[in-house]
């Protein structure tokens, strides 16, 4: 396969929409979890402010190539992937990225969701870690981001009983920011993405990795990191725009250029 086969890249104004092809189920593997870095790096380069990330294929991702559980068990082989350099670099991106959910999202797919900004689904979509089901427990931040965010209970409910829950759920315990009706989820994606990409660029750097610290280290690290975080905001002409439209025609008028 060809990257663009195993990543579809289009790009509409400022957002870059990323459409996971990976056949049949968008298994995560080595060959996914490359593409879907370089594609990110190209959605960067090729100017966007956010970015969806989507499948083009009946499901989000049915989670991890099982090949790679096998070579380690009956082999003695490691494993291929790094995931925890996988999920610092999705989580480090410097832009904000929508996940877009419909169909199965399980497992290393769920955890693909995790380590996006935000998290739109599909009122049909099952969610979920079912890594149990194979004598496994979530292997990329699953357990650690849902006890984070959703309370330690649900994360260990969510990975000893293996179930697949209804995005509504999900919601319910922050997990998951919005959920809309089937029709709705590429439009409503869409319009989200917009809505960051034409906003602030540099604040929302900035919100990003002040965020990663807070859950990473703590409010009080997230404090005393803020000056130095907020440095680049300061000189931007985001806030130059933002402070001029502010003085002549009120809040929320301004149109940024994400510089």
């Amino acid at each position: 396969m060809t990257q663009q086969e195993i990543i579809e890249h289009t790009k509409q104004g400022r957002v870059s929409i990323l459409s996971m092809n990976h056949r049949p189920y968008n298994l995560l593997g080595p060959t996914l979890l490359e593409e879907l870095i370089k594609s990110l790096k190209k959605a960067k380069d090729a100017g966007s402010t956010a970015v969806v990330l989507k499948s083009s294929l009946r499901h989000f991702s049915a989670g991890a190539e099982i090949e790679m559980f096998e070579d380690v068990v009956n082999k003695g082989m490691d494993l291929p992937c790094d995931f925890v350099q996988f999920l610092q670099d999705v989580e480090t991106f410097p832009l904000p990225i929508v996940a877009s959910i419909h169909g199965v999202c399980v497992g290393g797919g769920f955890e693909l969701a995790l380590a996006c900004d935000y998290i739109i689904a599909a009122a049909s979509s099952k969610i979920g870690s079912v890594e149990a089901t194979l004598g496994l427990h979530p292997l990329m931040g699953a357990i650690q981001r849902t006890a984070q965010r959703a309370g330690v209970l649900r994360a260990k409910e969510m990975a000893l009983l293996a179930r697949r829950y209804d995005p509504a759920t999900l919601e319910r315990w922050g997990l998951i920011n919005l959920v809309v009706a089937d029709a709705e989820l590429d439009q409503t994606a869409l319009t989200i993405a917009e809505e960051l990409a034409h906003g602030p660029t540099v604040a929302h750097i900035a919100t990003k990795k002040l965020a990663l610290v807070a859950v990473n280290e703590g409010v009080h690290a997230a404090d005393r990191a803020m000056k130095e975080i907020q440095k680049d905001i300061w000189t931007s002409q985001d806030l130059k725009t933002g402070l001029a439209s502010y003085r002549t025609t009120g809040v929320g008028a301004a149109k940024f250029e994400g510089r």
